[in-house]
């Protein structure tokens, strides 16, 4: 570490890594998650994946109700089936909650409020549901979330549907409910309102997220 960087406890460290494979990125958030130790930094991802359907780990194969081309994964978060595609932006925080002092259901409602606050940011109403994780504009969904924690530390996160093809959804029971309909940012905002450029809804997410977490965001990258 630098003379000049916070010390880890005090700073979110966001990386924007483009597109990426979603393999890939799962791979990489184990290895940072397995190699931790006290002195590493927390770290925030941002990044967008090519289509595929990821499943949680204790997902039913039946929430897959029509097969096509889109890969299916298999993975280690909570949670059911959802989609990722091009024009959503995916968030892997990866933190130290031991460090933080918060527990795995206070990051669940931390990063459900940090997506409530960015539409909010944009004119948009959006709210938790406690019985069902994930951020809803009026009952649609616009946000999954779903975490992983080994050791205290959190891997995995949430993906912000910003600006995308939703007909895969259909595909889907979306995080395991028949019939539910997603929205995106661009579909949502008040009229007049401008659509927020991509590269303006990831820099104003990692900030909204640091705030909530109490950390200094330091864009300097790993």
């Amino acid at each position: 570490m630098t003379e000049n960087r916070l010390e880890p406890a005090k700073a979110l460290i966001v990386s924007y890594l483009g597109e990426q494979e979603y393999q890939v990125v799962w791979q990489k958030m184990q290895d940072y998650t397995n190699q931790r130790n006290a002195d590493t930094p927390d770290v925030l991802w941002l990044v967008e994946h090519p289509a595929v359907y990821t499943q949680g780990q204790a997902g039913k194969p039946e929430h897959l109700i029509h097969a096509n081309e889109i890969p299916v994964v298999k993975t280690d978060r909570g949670g059911q089936i959802t989609y990722h595609g091009p024009g959503q932006l995916v968030a892997y925080p990866l933190l130290d909650l031991k460090r933080l002092g918060i527990g795995v259901r206070d990051l669940v409602t931390l990063i459900e409020n940090s997506v409530i606050d960015l539409l909010k940011e944009y004119g948009i109403t959006s709210v938790a549901k406690p019985d069902a994780p994930g951020v809803y504009v009026d009952g649609k969904k616009i946000a999954s979330l779903g975490l992983r924690v080994r050791r205290g530390c959190s891997f995995h996160g949430v993906a912000i549907n910003v600006d995308m093809d939703l007909s895969p959804f259909r595909g889907i029971n979306p995080c395991g409910y028949a019939g539910l309909e997603m929205t995106d940012i661009r579909r949502e905002i008040p009229e007049g309102v401008s659509v927020p450029a991509y590269d303006e809804i990831k820099a104003k997410y990692s900030q909204v997220l640091a705030n909530l977490l109490k950390l200094t965001l330091d864009n300097e990258g790993l």
